[in-house]
């Protein structure tokens, strides 16, 4: 048989891995702003940082796109997006995009993506954003890869490689979209490192249309409530937090958790198992399936360590762990581990704590 004859094999299953020729004009990574009551959520910002690093290993421009009513600040989002790396911005601006609703967002995205056609579309794995990336994706018929923990470029295919935690946290697969594009991620709050901002950098704007009426939307927006819970907790941007898990064995011990917190002024965070099993509010799960954090200091006491809490904040500046078990997978990546019995070393560093502090309260005055 000559090579001529020779045929490539059909990819598993039958499926197409390769890019289609109307497909590779799609250049340029963009973040979608998200923003709601005159503030950009931070993770907006955190994602221009990984879009920029995407951006750079491609060699195409990186673009915030903004979306609201005729009174929001969309021009000066956009100048705060040029700080953190963004080129350039799309504005659409409309009075069916004051507050968010699904129908509007997303016509208003998959028609800046049809009209010009990026290979890149990164969003926040917020309420707000995985409504949107889930429709846009659809609607899209292209990939969408959620609740990422990972962005690079593979340099095989110049592809987005997507990791992300798999099977209930047990795994890390990643996931690339080769055949189809926009290639669409979501990341949760706190996962990327927030970039430094550089107030030097300046971008340009490409204002664009909605053309969509109100009576073409099935929902509408009657009032806003805010949650009266919603500034109680806030675990993903907290400078120290202190966890516990299921190794502190009851309710009661958990307290010394509350107790060291309350000395360092910090929030409370726990795993999965304790939330389940009641003794703290699910808005204090660290994981992959809670909250990622990115503290100064993190404490951990009696958590082991698996792979669905590490996700959640392996990215602190300082791990502390204490585990009576010295094999605790969590001591391969903490910064500091004490072996022993945390409900006999969480009241000592407590005390310590306390006593270090008012010390240098005296010195001060």
């Amino acid at each position: 048989m000559s090579d001529a004859e020779v045929k490539k094999p059909a990819a598993r299953g039958g499926r197409n891995l390769e890019l289609p020729e109307h497909l590779k004009a799609y250049k340029g990574v963009w973040v979608f702003i998200e923003h709601d009551r005159g503030a950009v959520h931070p993770v907006s910002w955190e994602l221009l940082g990984e879009g920029r690093k995407l951006a750079d290993t491609l060699g195409v421009s990186l673009s915030g796109v903004i979306m609201g009513g005729p009174d929001e600040p969309l021009e000066r989002y956009a100048k705060e997006a040029y700080t953190f790396g963004a080129e350039n911005c799309y504005i659409v601006r409309d009075p069916v995009l004051q507050g968010y609703r699904n129908e509007p967002f997303t016509k208003g995205m998959t028609d800046l993506v049809n009209k010009y056609q990026p290979e890149i579309v990164l969003l926040g794995a917020t309420t707000m954003g995985r409504d949107l990336a889930g429709s846009v994706a659809t609607t899209l018929a292209t990939g969408l890869t959620a609740d990422c923990t990972e962005l690079r470029i593979d340099p095989a295919t110049r592809a987005l490689a997507a990791t992300r935690p798999t099977f209930g946290g047990s795994l890390l697969c990643t996931i690339m979209t080769l055949a189809y594009r926009p290639q669409m991620a979501t990341v949760r709050p706190r996962v990327m490192q927030m970039p430094d901002a550089d107030p030097a950098r300046s971008g340009s704007i490409v204002e664009d249309t909605l053309g969509m009426i109100e009576t073409d939307i099935v929902t509408k927006l009657l009032d806003f409530i805010a949650d009266e819970n919603s500034n109680k907790v806030n675990l993903a941007y907290a400078d120290i937090i202190v966890s516990g898990g299921k190794g502190l064995k009851t309710p009661d011990n958990f307290k010394l958790i509350w107790d060291l917190a309350k000395v360092l002024g910090a929030e409370v965070g726990a795993t999965r198992p304790v939330v389940q099993s009641g003794w703290v509010d699910a808005e204090r799960q660290v994981g992959q399936t809670g909250k990622t954090v990115r503290p100064k200091l993190y404490i951990a006491a009696g958590i082991s360590g698996a792979i669905q809490h590490r996700v959640g904040m392996e990215g602190a500046d300082v791990i502390v762990a204490i585990n009576t078990d010295a094999n605790a997978p969590i001591f391969d990546f903490a910064h500091h581990g004490i072996v022993g019995n945390a409900m006999q070393v969480l009241p000592v560093l407590t005390d310590t704590f306390r006593e270090h502090i008012a010390l240098r309260s005296r010195k001060a005055a």
